[in-house]
């Protein structure tokens, strides 16, 4: 026969549950010290104002997957999950989301505030996987003084790349008219790719004749960008290099080379003076972040977008709480972890369309020395990279099958097929044939 239990023991239980209820549980792949200690920050912020107590849990991005697979199993999944793109499909799909609270968030906070592709990536149906929160495109980094200089136009479609290096390559005066990337075991060369071959519209999930013209097409000025490289293997570290030496005009890197591009960080100076911690090179430099094809004349862009997933397991109303929060008066923490590399999903809001923008480029960025991005860049550069991500895109979207477009990258099977047309191993129409043979083979 059961015990009554007493009043105050009563009082204590339901006390207990309701504590327990009310604890957010975060799980962040931002996993780094400092990175920890903003958003432990972001934590007690929100804390402070809810009362709403919330767990940060760091989790490797490489073992995000599979914990997430664990704790589904087990019915203990995180209230919410900071992660990216490659996960809203598949997590919407298998019931880890859940998109009706990611989609209460959205609409309170309002759908229009947002970039506009971050918001149609995460749609599902009538609703969306999760909260879009920030993200970063790849870029033509270029000499804009030297593209002046010689009256050129900005490199943002294949034929603007064409005649900037025919005009500027000039190896035997110490300037390359491209760093493309070439190591074909450096996941570096698939993103660069990747971003040259969504420029024209190309997907290797598409069979057909104009998808394989694509692919031709960007084939071809993938080997003029190496035709007007260095010799040798070539990845992210040479690229930086020569081009903070004055020897190339252009190449394709992350906005994570802003800040060293300005002088703030000692491991990477500019050399392109005898002042390491010189913003001469920054002054000179203009960046890119849509390119077209002749088969894409609107143009994209590689993108890496982060979001705010709700999870099933969630206590609801505290989850959509602190994402509520994260993403409005929180949102500069989650921006200030990296400001270089996390641009602000989330433009502004009903009062201000532009207000988490300016909060944005004032936040310092650097290691050893520390400036906003607003007194390194123009304004209009500032505008430009952030609109990026309203056109940023990856394989896999258009097709609702990110799973299998990854695996394709992971396979690193565009690398080796497209530096053995490059290096004239292979005709582009061999080169076409072996990549959707490869292709056919991942399931």
């Amino acid at each position: 026969m059961l015990k009554k239990l007493g009043t105050a023991t009563v009082g204590a239980l339901l006390a207990a549950q309701v504590a327990q209820a009310d604890t957010v549980t975060f799980w962040t792949p931002e996993e780094q010290p400092d990175r920890v200690a903003i958003q432990e920050e972001m934590a007690a912020a929100f804390t402070a104002k809810t009362g709403h107590e919330v767990e940060v849990v760091p989790v490797s991005e490489k073992d995000l997957g599979t914990r997430m697979t664990a704790a589904f199993a087990a019915g203990d999944l995180p209230d919410v999950v900071y992660h990216s793109l490659q996960y809203l499909q598949p997590w919407a799909e298998a019931g880890v989301l859940d998109t009706g609270a990611a989609t209460e968030v959205m609409d309170e906070l309002g759908v229009d505030t947002f970039a506009a592709r971050p918001v149609e990536i995460a749609a599902v149906g009538d609703e969306y996987a999760s909260i879009p929160v920030d993200g970063w495109t790849q870029m033509i980094v270029y000499r804009k003084d030297l593209f002046e200089a010689a009256g050129l136009e900005a490199p943002d479609s294949y034929a603007d790349i064409a005649a900037a290096i025919d005009a500027l390559h000039d190896p035997d005066n110490g300037l390359f008219g491209f760093v493309a990337a070439t190591k074909i075991d450096e996941t570096f060369m698939i993103q660069v790719l990747e971003h040259v071959l969504l420029a024209n519209g190309y997907s290797p999930l598409v069979d057909s004749a104009e998808n394989d013209q694509k692919l031709v097409e960007a084939m071809e000025i993938y080997k003029k960008m190496a035709d007007a490289s260095p010799d040798g293997e070539l990845y992210w570290k040479q690229s930086r290099e020569l081009y903070f030496a004055g020897k190339a005009a252009m190449i394709i890197w992350s906005p994570f080379i802003m800040d060293e591009l300005a002088g703030l960080r000692d491991s990477a100076p500019p050399t392109i003076n005898d002042d390491p911690t010189s913003t001469e090179l920054a002054s000179k430099t203009g960046f890119v972040t849509r390119v077209s094809g002749p088969s894409n004349p609107d143009g994209a862009g590689w993108a890496d977008i982060r979001y705010m997933g709700i999870t099933t397991d969630a206590d609801t109303d505290a989850a959509i709480e602190f994402v509520n929060f994260v993403m409005d008066e929180g949102y500069s923490y989650i921006l200030r972890i990296a400001p270089e590399g996390k641009f602000p999903v989330r433009r502004g809001d009903a009062s201000d369309a532009e207000k988490f923008v300016a909060e944005w480029s004032s936040l310092p960025v650097g290691v050893d020395r520390k400036a906003p991005l607003a007194e390194i860049y123009p304004q209009d550069v500032i505008d430009n990279i952030v609109a990026g991500l309203s056109t940023g895109d990856r394989w896999g979207l258009a097709e609702g099958d990110l799973n299998r477009a990854s695996k394709i990258v992971n396979s690193l099977l565009h690398n080796r097929v497209v530096r053995e047309y490059i290096d004239g191993d292979i005709s582009a129409e061999d080169a076409v044939a072996k990549i959707k043979d490869e292709v056919a083979r991942i399931e």
